[in-house]
């Protein structure tokens, strides 16, 4: 299978929907989950950071990640922001269709 769903968390909701939006507008996602109050308790720059983040799950396909993850760090206010993928391993054929249909200017 080519789909993954790719990981991103950012500071707040607004930033999580602009960099949403412009990721389905470009058809780097066919869809984006936008999961608010997750707490992220992390290391950075030598401290122990404890945040309060929102979760985003990019629906899309492997040949497309490094456009995708170029896209969300031209938009994002972290240095170094997660953008992780894992690969969908089993799915609906309608889903998987419509996502492979949806990403990369097709539908």
């Amino acid at each position: 299978m080519n789909e993954m769903i790719v990981f991103i968390t950012v500071p707040n909701e607004n930033e999580a929907a602009k960099i949403a939006k412009a990721l389905v507008e470009a058809r780097l996602a066919a869809c984006v989950n936008i999961i608010k109050g997750i707490r992220s308790i992390y290391s950075w720059q030598g401290k122990i950071e404890d945040e309060p983040e929102v979760l985003m799950m990019a629906k899309t396909q492997k040949g497309l990640f490094d456009s995708l993850s170029k896209k969300v760090k031209e938009l994002h206010s972290y240095t170094v922001p997660e953008i992780i993928a894992l690969p969908i391993v089993e799915g609906s054929a309608e889903y998987l269709k419509w996502l492979g249909d949806t990403v990369g200017g097709k539908e």
